[in-house]
């Protein structure tokens, strides 16, 4: 049987037939989805953790009690588990342990556009990358192999392209057999304790490992080379690999699988074949330096980028460029009717807005995080003034506090971003004597990644009921005594609330508490408009909704997009927008 599936559906099918037992992650595209299905499949357990050190912690635990264990997480995800996967590269596992890890070239919703290959050559593991959704599925069982046999974590990367696209994937009948009775902990404190005196006689383990791994770089079927003509020699890997087999499709490739460590023997295979050596690669020149290190003359980044996402059209442009194809092959590829551009808005009803506004009516400087309210960086709310990564926001105020800024200053963080790394720069504000004001704008759930659970909610991704953990209390168990939980929509109590802690002397918190409107899918009466009461201020065009637009003699409100929740009514001096009331009087 085939079935059409998604790179991420395939890597979580992957990992159900390879008998990963554990899988633990930290929602953030284009990873999200692999964690989502791998927990469908029986006889799995699948968590979100606070975020990705945790979930590598917590597969790392599962590989050295002998389980197959998977982590999955984006590109600046690895950033944040760097600390644990340096030293799981020293102590290695006793069962088997895949780290699935996104690239995001072209940055479609990331705040960079880091290369991940290098963690694989900094942490002398290994690395593999698949070209389409069949192959996803099948190295994830590879890389189980390979950590097994290696006694290794491994890194599976994919990117964009790859975890979102679909192709046709072979469905296997059964899984492998994995033991799943409870086992004895093997005790080998010299192997995976890592004071200095036993790390001192691990490093040199993982230097021999390397030296195998290469070896096997140049047997193991995933690296091949492809026959062809001999002007031209191309390497190439993961979804790259399709668009230079288009691009030239008489040239002798090195199709690599393993793209760390890379297969030296192979490379100079291909290079005595061809005149001209090309590699094709998005980002940083990872291979091309390896392979210049060879004394192999090649091109790379002289004829494509190291900035944004490679396409077929793109590539067959830069290599017409370069010479390396006749220019009548750069044919222009016919693309279809473009949209109309839409600038990126917080969703209608969004909680968020009411805080952004009031931020920018207070003209406070606004240390932002990561999640869906990195919006309030846009017009019309223009409130959000530096983001730099997951909790950055707390730490970046208190740090602009200690300077003693004349601005009134707030650091405003979602519920999960909290959860993820907020906490401990919490803690550090309370401890080094700050007194900035943090807004953790709590909608109860991880929504920018599609409404993932957090240690907040409640529940768990398996659906379990579980104890949540509550902002507002933890703030003051850390000894902050000023806290308000207030409700956004309550504009006035909100406005006065945020003046009162910007005034204040002492560390405070407001947690700005509402759900996320998409997840409740709770759609109330649209706001009745008055024309004739309306003087055309303005206002209400400036909380950045947009079901809201001008008219000729006022403004119109859409019904099909409105949510109902009223907030342009708050913003409203004229009256002229006013919030219907179902019978009885109660407000919708």
């Amino acid at each position: 049987m085939k079935k059409i599936m998604s790179g991420n559906e395939a890597l979580a099918y992957g990992a159900y037939l390879a008998g990963i037992k554990v899988g633990a992650g930290y929602p953030g595209t284009p990873s999200t989805e692999v964690l989502e299905n791998f927990a469908l499949y029986p006889g799995v357990y699948a968590e979100w953790s606070p975020n990705e050190k945790v979930a590598l912690e917590v597969a790392i635990g599962a590989a050295y009690a002998g389980g197959r264990a998977m982590a999955t997480m984006k590109h600046v995800g690895l950033n944040v588990a760097a600390d644990p996967l340096f030293t799981v590269s020293y102590t290695g596992t006793e069962g088997a342990l895949v780290i699935i890890n996104a690239d995001d070239p072209g940055q479609h919703s990331s705040q960079n556009e880091q290369d991940n290959r290098h963690y694989a050559r900094a942490a002398k593991v290994a690395m593999l990358e698949p070209s389409d959704s069949e192959e996803a599925k099948h190295f994830v069982e590879l890389a189980v192999e390979i950590s097994q046999m290696f006694d290794t974590p491994v890194i599976l990367r994919t990117t964009t392209r790859l975890s979102h696209s679909k192709c046709i994937v072979t469905l296997e009948e059964e899984p492998v057999k994995v033991e799943t009775e409870p086992v004895a902990y093997v005790r080998n404190p010299a192997k995976y304790n890592m004071v200095p005196a036993y790390s001192r006689h691990r490093h040199p383990v993982v230097e021999e490992r390397i030296k195998r791994l290469s070896e096997y770089a140049d047997t193991t079927p995933i690296n091949y080379i492809e026959p062809g003509g001999s002007e031209i020699g191309v390497i190439a890997s993961g979804v790259n690999y399709h668009y230079a087999r288009e691009v030239f499709p008489d040239a002798t490739f090195l199709k690599l699988g393993m793209v760390y460590p890379l297969p030296e023997r192979l490379i100079r295979d291909l290079a005595s074949r061809v005149k001209q050596v090309v590699v094709v690669e998005e980002l940083d020149p990872f291979i091309e330096e390896q392979v210049r290190m060879l004394g192999i003359q090649v091109k790379g980044k002289d004829v494509f980028p190291m900035i944004g996402e490679f396409s077929q059209s793109n590539v067959r442009k830069w290599a017409a460029a370069a010479g390396l194809i006749p220019d009548e092959s750069a044919v222009t590829v016919t693309q279809p009717p473009q949209l109309p551009v839409r600038p990126p808005l917080l969703c209608p009803g969004c909680a968020h807005r009411p805080i952004f506004y009031a931020l920018q009516r207070l003209r406070v400087a606004v240390f932002g995080d990561i999640g869906c309210y990195s919006l309030g960086v846009v017009p019309p709310l223009d409130s959000m003034h530096t983001l730099v990564c997951m909790g950055a926001s707390i730490g970046n105020v208190h740090g602009a506090d200690k300077v003693k800024l004349r601005d009134r200053t707030v650091a405003v963080i979602g519920d999960s971003t909290f959860f993820h790394s907020g906490i401990t720069p919490l803690i550090n504000l309370i401890s080094n004597d700050g007194n900035s004001t943090i807004i953790v704008v709590d909608n109860r759930i991880t929504a920018m990644t599609g409404h993932q659970p957090h240690p907040g909610t409640g529940r768990t991704l398996m659906g379990k009921e579980v104890p949540n953990v509550s902002i507002d209390a933890l703030a003051r168990a850390i000894g902050i005594k000023k806290v308000d939980v207030v409700n956004p929509y309550d504009f006035r109590t909100l406005m006065d609330t945020i003046k009162e802690h910007i005034k204040s002397n002492e560390p405070s918190v407001i947690v700005s508490q509402y759900p996320c409107v998409l997840h409740i899918r709770e759609k109330k009466p649209v706001p009745l408009t008055d024309r004739d009461a309306c003087n055309e201020c303005g206002n209400c065009l400036r909380i950045g909704c947009s079901p809201i637009s001008k008219a000729d003699g006022g403004i119109v409100i859409d019904s099909g997009l409105c949510s109902g929740c009223g907030f342009c009514a708050s913003v409203c001096n004229q009256g002229a927008i006013k919030v219907q009331t179902v019978e009885g009087g109660g407000q919708n």
